[in-house]
């Protein structure tokens, strides 16, 4: 146990000192939008590129990787949404519990995390939960927000709509021209990829203390608008979701798939439930603000998963990991 919390405290310890910079204001509020996008634009998509580029293109393409998150995000997000879909919390609200219950921070935490812990190799696989949950599973909750319109065409251009920010977001290209390069061998001058390099490198840390202050602007902005609200509604059942259900699942799911004969490796299996243990996305409260839900109840959901999973995710490392 020590070993791993060797691994893991760090990191969970720089996002508590971003938390910390931005709670006394040690970090301009002003300034967090400007890490954000040095982390998004630049640190991250370099150190994606560099994983996806140094990865056999077999890897990348793992079907059966694939399929196992697919079903699982889906099962998550009908779960959360069946049981939380009652009283004042409408598709909407659902649908973005669902969506934070179901997308884990796999990419400004979990990338890093994992490589540092199992080594290179768990790149491959850490990098399918990321695109599945970018593409699919967000576009899919988006859609599934809008379905209290009068009719399903809120529902269409929100699905679209969706989509077209995919399109936009650094984080899949980067994995693609990562696998082009890897499968063709070509990568750039290298005067340049001494550029990506040490873009890559500054990814991790700047990521993890951009998610803490993230967090800390988060709460402030929820204390300042409700300040009277003190009720937990159903935040403890949506972080129960994240950080013991979705691991659980697709421990279950990837063990019955290798049982059956199915395209799954158990190292493949390994790298997925530590992702799925994983706090939830930081960026799906800026989803809920954009889209008119809850943000305070999602919010909410993403400090405590970050909290809790310092020691729920160190144990899950413990008992998968030898």
């Amino acid at each position: 146990m020590q070993q791993i919390l060797l691994v893991t405290f760090p990191f969970f310890a720089l996002v508590l000192c971003g938390y910390l910079a931005g709670r006394r204001r040690m970090l301009p509020l002003e300034a967090i939008p400007g890490l954000n996008t040095f982390v998004l634009y630049f640190a991250l998509p370099c150190m994606l590129y560099r994983f996806a580029a140094g990865t056999p293109i077999a890897k990348l393409l793992d079907a059966g990787a694939f399929a196992l998150w697919m079903v699982c995000a889906l099962a998550m997000v009908a779960l959360t949404i069946v049981t939380t879909k009652k009283g004042a919390i409408g598709w909407n609200d659902a649908s973005f519990g669902a969506l934070v219950a179901a997308f884990p921070n796999s990419g400004f935490m979990g990338m890093p995390l994992l490589v540092s812990l199992l080594g290179a190799r768990a790149a491959a696989p850490a990098m399918v939960p990321l695109a599945v949950d970018m593409v699919i599973t967000s576009s899919l909750c988006i859609a599934l927000s809008r379905l209290s319109a009068a009719n399903g065409g809120g529902a269409r251009r929100a699905a679209v709509n969706a989509l077209k920010s995919v399109m936009v977001n650094p984080l899949p290209w980067a994995i693609m021209l990562g696998g082009l390069s890897s499968a063709t061998g070509v990568l750039p001058y290298k005067p340049l990829m001494r550029v990506v390099e040490m873009l890559a490198d500054a990814g991790s840390p700047t990521a993890l203390f951009t998610i803490g202050a993230v967090l800390a602007r988060s709460q402030m902005a929820v204390k300042a608008q409700h300040p009277e609200h003190r009720s937990l509604g159903d935040v403890p059942l949506v972080v129960l979701y994240k950080l013991i259900v979705h691991p659980a699942l697709v421990f279950g799911v990837g063990t019955l798939a290798i049982w059956l004969g199915l395209p799954l490796d158990p190292f493949t299996l390994t790298v997925l439930v530590l992702v799925a243990a994983l706090p939830s996305a930081s960026n799906v409260p800026m989803l809920t603000e954009r889209f008119g839900a809850d943000t305070g109840r999602v919010a909410r959901v993403v400090l405590a998963t970050t909290a809790c999973a310092f020691l729920s995710f160190s144990a899950a490392v413990a008992l998968l990991v030898e």
